[in-house]
């Protein structure tokens, strides 16, 4: 087994205003309203590239995309059946699973890229005030056998991280990270934890660590490899740890600094802005 770990330093999200921009969020979807498929907010405008391809919007077993075509008389005109296949019209679409503002979200998008088919699943709990978030990727190739599948899954207990920031600069990180992430294949697997702490100056101080091993026969082999390719694998996991949180520091200077009805406002613009 190989273990890599690498801690960077980004700057802190305010918890308030997160969880005020996802209710915001949440609630303008859920007022919102289908005319002719368009997607349409509260004030009418309609959201920028989402429309309601088959079934009824906010239902379970509605389906999403950007496709405005439909056909016509396929099962789960009205939501029935609609989880059973993607309409043919829109290769990349999204399904609505659960649509329980006040409980659970959740959502499964099915890509076609490159000869590979993607399934990606998303979860959120309470998502006014966001609780847990789940995240599940499957993937594989039609045409090919077992080496064309993977898998991955990761789960992000929010009120964890948060209650692991709210612990003073000096004390040991959380016992149990709040971010894990798990990936499998025939070759392999692997495991990645993130773990925050606060630091002195009010940033985080964030620490990510990948194990990977090999699976079955393939172990011994697996080891024998990372004698030879350890160190460049290092310093290509420490790389993307750091793209990332440079990515994150973009990410937080290009939010709005508002709150309120100016948040929803801002909000709201960005769903419709072209």
């Amino acid at each position: 087994m190989a273990r890599f770990e690498h801690t960077v330093t980004v700057a802190a999200l305010d918890r308030h205003w997160f969880e005020e921009a996802a209710g915001h969020a949440v609630d303008l979807f859920d007022a919102s309203r289908e005319q002719d498929g368009a997607i349409l907010l509260p004030d009418g405008r309609p959201i920028h590239g989402l429309r309601l391809l088959k079934g009824r919007h906010l239902q379970s077993g509605a389906w999403y995309g950007e496709n405005p075509e439909e056909k016509d008389g396929e099962d789960g005109e009205d939501g029935k059946g609609a989880s059973e296949a993607a309409p043919k019209a829109a290769p990349e679409a999204a399904v609505l699973r659960e649509w329980r503002p006040s409980r659970t979200v959740e959502v499964e998008s099915r890509v076609a890229e490159e000869g590979m088919s993607l399934r990606v699943g998303v979860r959120l709990r309470e998502p006014r005030t966001p609780k847990a978030l789940e995240v599940s990727l499957d993937g594989h190739n039609p045409q090919g056998g077992s080496l064309y599948r993977f898998s991955g899954r990761v789960k992000a207990d929010l009120h964890a991280w948060w209650a692991a920031l709210e612990r003073p600069p000096s004390a040991p990180p959380a016992a149990r990270a709040p971010v894990v992430g798990t990936a499998k294949h025939r070759l392999g697997k692997a495991r990645l934890t993130v773990t925050p702490r606060p630091a002195e100056d009010g940033t985080w101080r964030v620490s990510v660590v990948l194990s990977v091993r090999g699976r079955w026969l393939l172990r011994p082999v697996a080891a024998v490899g990372l004698l030879f390719a350890r160190r460049p694998a290092e310093r290509g996991f420490r790389e993307g740890v750091d793209s990332a949180a440079e990515e994150w520091a973009e990410l937080l200077a290009e939010l709005p600094s508002l709150h309120g009805e100016a948040l929803r406002a801002e909000i709201a613009d960005a769903l419709t802005a072209p």
